[in-house]
């Protein structure tokens, strides 16, 4: 997890409750998971472990989730653990997947991922609870981390795709339309394609080729799962694919940084890279089988929440190009509104649009009052302390439904309702729909026997347009708030000016907006797909940060105390070590002891104890004498016999030195 949150610069330090007290920690209030306010609560849970609590364990560990005032978001992960619980499983599974702020999985979610191929070692749970091998640690971390990646993560937008050799194999222009190939790699990446288009995420094609021959070859081939009315967007000419991306980025109103860029053509990749760094661009492996598991284990593509305006993001932009169309021929934009039906309906969300709702204050800039920014966690916890009130805004006009694009959060003081925070998402935006709410607000306000609304303002680069609107009230910005009178307020009556209908852009960085600051996601896809590469990838990095210097007499002897010398840089990161330093000097702690008796059991065929570890001084000398008498004590009768024959035939003088060497003293002979 540690690793992770440097790899992917999360910031989110990780700290644990007490060990196995998950039921204390999810009601005691002042534990480490009710006090981690904006963070990410994990619990990982052995359904055997709760046998002793009794039969209505789960029903008690669900009712404690949902009665919990945490201001996080929660992942929980039913480990593999000894018995039978499928059905409990389930249960919780149906339980909790219906509480939004819950993440839950299964030891087969993480294990599909992150396949391994040993996951318990009984070794070290009988030694110290420590029920599972470090491959298994590695994938359950990495599979954590990747939640919270997506949790934390703003959302590329848009997937554009080369074709030659990408959709299909063989070049259009030269084996014509019908002379290419769709082979299993493309379907994967095709399929793959329409799995993200289904969750939020724009098509659009970026290739070198004549737009003409592009869709000829779509139509001779109706076995291609990608259709042309997937496509949001295309740019198909000569100009490089940078340009291209630039062009898309332009008439999308989406910045480079919401673009992930997929070619087969390395050279293609690196023309992209250098010119356009805020893309995300993925070389596609060629290999079929090779090419799926890269594109599964690309985190830019995760979406752990998927709200319904995702889903209709597609059909949204279609409706977006009918109302440019219709505002380009309209002679005012009064003209385009009263043509339009706008309708506007205002109301306290249900339970289930609180994830959208918390996503519009993640992602609006323009027409954001104070900057504030919630997860839906947070959100949640401050509705049902009744600390704040919300308020969705829905949008529906002729060329269809915009969805719930405004929130409105306020709460009510002695004489004045305080809006917290004031958004509406930029393609709403100039229709009059930011006054709307404004009015909505006055008039509950006065409802409330209120005088006054005040509304906090903290200004940003971007929110210039949230000024200007409740700057034409005529009113000035005092210690960070708007004052306007409610009953003003709630008569405000907006009327279309008749002006050109230019509708305003949703392009919030613009197409050169500065590269997002996430993990390399690409090189994950490459070289860290896999848990061993992982427990790898950690070794190695605490090798980097630990090389020491150790004076050769002070160096382990021997072929054991090398091979446990070996074992402890492994586990340790720390090289060369010394044969008499501690092994908690070093860094060890008691999970990695029970690893490093665990792995002895297995190297050495010899079943040490934690009296070991705890009963003197844990060097690599010691261990070693540990080792050669456990093994002496495990010799079958025919060895002991086999060693007393070969002690007799030593002379007496070898004997008297070699009793000396294993107790350390010097030999007087």
């Amino acid at each position: 997890m540690s690793f992770w949150n440097d790899e992917l610069g999360l910031g989110l330090p990780v700290r644990f409750a007490p060990f196995n007290q998950v039921f204390q920690a999810l009601l005691d209030p002042t534990s480490v998971l009710n006090t981690n306010a904006g963070g990410v609560n994990v619990v990982l849970v052995r359904l055997a472990d709760w046998a002793k609590a009794g039969d209505d364990a789960p029903g008690q560990f669900i009712e404690a989730l949902r009665s919990s005032r945490a201001a996080a978001e929660w992942i929980v992960v039913v480990c593999p653990g000894p018995g039978e619980y499928g059905e409990v499983a389930r249960m919780l599974r149906e339980s909790l997947g219906g509480l939004d702020s819950v993440q839950f999985a299964e030891a087969d979610d993480v294990l599909a991922l992150y396949p391994v191929s040993e996951v318990t070692d009984a070794a070290a749970e009988a030694l110290g609870r420590v029920p599972y091998t470090e491959e298994f640690f590695a994938a359950l971390g990495t599979w954590i981390a990747r939640r919270v990646n997506g949790l934390r993560m703003a959302p590329y937008k848009v997937l554009a795709l080369d074709c030659d050799n990408t959709l299909w194999e063989g070049i259009c222009g030269e084996d014509g339309p019908a002379g290419v190939k769709i082979g299993e790699g493309n379907v994967v990446l095709q399929r793959f394609a329409l799995e993200q288009r289904e969750a939020g995420m724009l098509l659009a094609l970026c290739s070198k080729n004549n737009e003409a021959d592009v869709f000829e070859t779509m139509a001779a081939h109706p076995e291609m799962p990608l259709k042309p009315e997937h496509l949001t967007a295309w740019r198909i000419n000569w100009e490089p694919k940078s340009a291209g991306l630039d062009a898309l980025a332009a008439e999308l109103d989406l910045g480079l940084d919401s673009f992930v860029f997929a070619d087969d053509d390395r050279r293609e990749c690196a023309e992209v890279q250098a010119s356009c760094p805020g893309v995300l661009t993925l070389a596609l492996p060629e290999d079929a089988v090779e090419r799926k598991d890269f594109l599964r284990h690309v985190w830019a593509f995760d979406r752990v929440k998927v709200t319904e305006a995702d889903r209709k993001r597609a059909e949204q932009y279609a409706q977006r190009a009918e109302r440019q169309k219709a505002a380009r021929m309209a002679g005012s934009l009064a003209e385009f509104l009263a043509g339009i039906n706008l309708q506007v309906r205002i109301a306290a969300p249900a339970a289930a649009e609180l994830a959208r709702v918390a996503q519009i204050t993640q992602r609006t800039n323009q027409m954001n009052t104070s900057g504030a920014r919630f997860t839906e966690a947070e959100l949640r916890a401050r509705l049902d302390a009744g600390t704040i009130e919300c308020l969705a805004v829905h949008v529906a006009d002729r060329f269809g439904d915009y969805g719930l694009v405004g929130v409105m959060l306020y709460r009510a003081q002695e004489t004045a309702l305080r809006m917290e925070a004031m958004l509406l998402s930029c393609r709403a935006l100039g229709r009059g729909v930011e006054h709307r709410m404004l009015a909505h607000v006055g008039r509950l306000a006065v409802e409330r026997g209120l005088e006054t609304l005040e509304i906090a303002f903290t200004p940003m680069a971007r929110n210039a347009p949230a000024r200007t609107f409740l700057e034409s009230f005529g009113v000035g910005c005092e210690a960070g708030v708007y004052c306007i009178p409610a009953a003003e307020a709630a008569a405000h009556v907006w009327t279309a000016p008749e002006a050109p209908a230019v509708l305003p852009s949703s392009n919030e960085g613009g197409p050169r907006a500065a590269a997002r600051r996430t993990g390399d996601y690409a090189r994950i896809a490459n070289s860290l797909r896999t848990a061993g590469q992982v427990v790898a990838a950690v070794k190695a990095r605490r090798a980097v940060a630990r090389t020491r210097h150790v004076a050769a007499e002070e160096l382990p002897q021997g072929e054991t105390e090398e091979r446990l010398a070996a074992l402890w840089t492994e586990l340790l990161g720390a090289a060369p070590i010394g044969r008499d330093e501690s092994f908690f000097d070093l860094g060890g702690h008691s999970l990695l002891a029970v690893q490093l008796l665990s792995r002895i059991t297995r190297e050495f065929g010899v079943e040490l104890t934690l009296d070991v570890v705890y009963g003197g001084p844990l060097t690599i000398a010691e261990l070693a004498r540990a080792i050669e008498l456990g093994g002496l004590e495990m010799a079958s009768p025919e060895e002991y016999e086999a060693l007393l024959r070969e002690i007799e035939a030593m002379p007496d003088e070898e004997v008297r030195a070699q009793l000396e060497a294993a107790r350390g003293e010097p030999s007087e002979s």
